[in-house]
């Protein structure tokens, strides 16, 4: 099984639609998205093609080969119209004898570690920042953000297949990997 993770769309329609191609190219069975879908935040500039009602649109066509996550930007009024879950706080998938714990990274991150057994993943968006590391034996990564990427990082996605996590850029360059033994 191929897994895409997609973080931090904050509403843009470009690069939700980009990321949606690019789900398409790689053959994903299913995206993963790690919340913040339709809002920008209090925080953050307003992204290219700030188009939160194309968002919904985009992703709802896809509504059955999503599996998502709560962001600290989203709402129980983004529910209302998104057509798949988005309110947990965290997904544990399964993949390669492997558990992955899905998060946003707000609550759940490599400070607060969720309980995880040696080899168990955790993957969040949040920061904006791409991350593929081992720590203490456990697994910590990040697609970074596919709209509004920080510390001059490119707008990015991840891949899981096999034994082996990616961080793309949008021209299908490696920014990181790291192999999941």
């Amino acid at each position: 099984m191929k897994l895409m993770f997609i973080s931090d769309i904050h509403g843009s329609s470009y690069y939700a639609a980009k990321a949606i191609e690019k789900y398409k190219e790689e053959g994903a069975d299913y995206i993963v998205l790690l919340g913040d879908i339709l809002y920008h935040g209090p925080r953050n500039s307003l992204p290219k093609e700030y188009e939160p009602k194309k968002v919904i649109q985009i992703l709802n066509d896809l509504k059955d080969k999503i599996i998502c996550v709560r962001g600290n930007c989203d709402a129980e009024v983004d529910q209302m119209v998104l057509e798949f879950p988005i309110m947990s706080d965290y997904n544990i998938i399964f993949h390669n004898n492997k558990r992955i714990f899905a998060t946003h990274g707000h609550l759940f991150n490599e400070s607060n570690m969720p309980p995880i057994e040696d080899g168990d993943i955790i993957i969040h968006g949040h920061t904006h920042i791409p991350v593929a590391k081992e720590l203490d034996n456990k697994y910590i990564l990040n697609p970074g953000s596919i709209s509004l990427p920080k510390e001059n990082n490119p707008n990015s996605y991840g891949i899981i297949e096999g034994k082996e996590f990616l961080i793309k850029d949008f021209e299908g360059n490696i920014i990181k990997s790291i192999v999941l033994e």
